[in-house]
């Protein structure tokens, strides 16, 4: 059994109470990640990488520092870039 970070438990947690306003499926593939899926597509992948969490989305890597960032703003996040690309 593979033990994800409080961090990441955290923000999984958040995204999958909204997981069917949003039509995603969070995912767990490994300790330090989640992948957030759409359609059987792999949308953004986030991984614990000690004080920072990184997202990736669209070939990206964006990294944020977890002490500024808590798992309810990093959640919020990407619910902003889902929105976002739900209106193009």
């Amino acid at each position: 059994m593979t033990y994800m970070s409080e961090y990441l438990n955290e923000v999984k947690d958040l995204l999958q109470k909204e997981a069917t306003k949003y039509d995603i499926k969070v995912e767990v593939k490994g300790k330090n990640v989640i992948s957030i899926s759409k359609g059987g597509a792999e949308l953004m992948s986030i991984r614990d990488a000690d004080d920072n969490v990184e997202i990736t989305y669209k070939g990206q890597k964006y990294v944020y520092d977890k002490w500024y960032t808590k798992p309810q703003h990093l959640a919020q996040v990407v619910f902003n870039v889902l929105n976002a690309s739900s209106q193009k």
